[in-house]
């Protein structure tokens, strides 16, 4: 899947959004990737205590908590209202391990991330990527257990969320079936099993720092 330039795409309409105008003009606001990565990061993590969530754009602005799925939905809708397509990218790790999901953008065919996390890692990526996987394998030496073990093993094609309609900026249903079908979407393996069977652990000043988190 090859994309060229900033990947425009017609900037997604107010009338279309089902956002609230307070809302429509919060994110219309967010006029550039570090913009909305600012803004992903000031809004404290959903660390989902009343049960499982995958809340829509207006729901996750409601509630001011969000963790990395429905981080990845504001900003995916930031970057449509921009003229930008809203691509999501799922990081597949081996359990006990958690996956996590960015949001792709472009800048002068280069590739970037979006991302909510509460850690020190799998943070924000700056567009200076040839590749998908050339960005993606950034992320591949910070993704480990507290024992060192090394666990990212694969990831999705961009997930063009524009293909799904706009049911997930505004609904008020949980959006469990969004996360499953991106699960269920094309992914690439990382590894060989030679490869995933030679990995040396993390270090244990590398576990320690990662423990380092932005909300209690």
């Amino acid at each position: 899947m090859r994309y060229n330039g900033r990947m425009s795409i017609e900037g997604l309409k107010f009338a279309e959004s089902g956002l609230n105008k307070e809302d429509w003009k919060l994110l219309k606001s967010l006029s550039n990737p570090q913009k909305i990565q600012d803004f992903l990061n000031s809004i404290p993590f959903n660390f989902e205590r009343d049960g499982e969530t995958h809340n829509s754009v207006s729901q996750s602005l409601k509630a001011k908590r969000i963790h990395c799925f429905e981080g990845a939905l504001i900003a995916a809708a930031a970057l449509w209202i921009q003229g930008r397509k809203p691509l999501l990218l799922d990081l597949v790790a081996i359990r006990p391990d958690f996956d996590h999901v960015v949001v792709l953008f472009m800048e002068d065919g280069q590739w970037g991330a979006l991302s909510k996390t509460n850690h020190s890692v799998l943070r924000y990526r700056d567009p200076i990527y040839k590749s998908v996987r050339e960005l993606v394998m950034s992320y591949f030496h910070e993704y480990f257990l507290k024992n060192g073990k090394k666990t990212l093993r694969k990831y999705s094609k961009p997930f063009d969320l524009s293909k799904e309609g706009t049911y997930w900026i505004a609904t008020e249903e949980n959006l469990a079936g969004l996360a499953h079908k991106l699960d269920k979407s094309t992914h690439l393996e990382i590894l060989s099993l030679d490869q995933s069977r030679s990995l040396r652990r993390a270090e244990d000043i590398e576990t320690k720092a990662s423990e380092l988190t932005e909300y209690p």
